[in-house]
């Protein structure tokens, strides 16, 4: 699902800025700079309605853009739960794959962890961590 709702950015010491989502109860985070802290609002959004999801408590509505004295301003925030559980979610996925028969064996005989190896693998050809 996607949602948007109004953020308040607070500036604070070094150019960081506080972030609240006041229509998701507890939604806060902060930010190295101004992007930093967009991004990190979009996550804090997307990690709190995806556990509302998973739990099927009730979405919050977005509220009006709230009035807030200067230096605070508001910006909406979108957040895309699918899109966060794809790239969260750790469960295990099975999968069947072929290799040849000689190649299996050598692996079994070395004690090879068949899901290690092709996860380390997929990853490094990724570039992920």
């Amino acid at each position: 699902m996607k949602y948007a709702y109004p953020a308040i950015f607070t500036p604070i010491e070094d150019g960081m800025f506080d972030v609240k989502v006041p229509d998701l109860p507890g939604c806060r985070t902060f930010g190295t700079n101004l992007a930093d802290a967009v991004f990190m609002a979009e996550d804090a959004a997307s990690m709190w309605l995806w556990d509302a999801e998973n739990k099927k408590e009730p979405i919050p509505a977005a509220t009006e853009v709230p009035q807030v004295e200067s230096p605070q301003f508001v910006s909406i925030v979108a957040a895309d739960t699918d899109e966060y559980r794809r790239r969260n979610d750790s469960r295990a996925v099975k999968k069947t794959l072929t290799l040849p028969s000689w190649l299996n064996a050598r692996a079994e005989q070395a004690g090879v962890n068949f899901s290690q190896v092709l996860q380390e693998a997929l990853k490094e050809r990724l570039g992920v961590q």
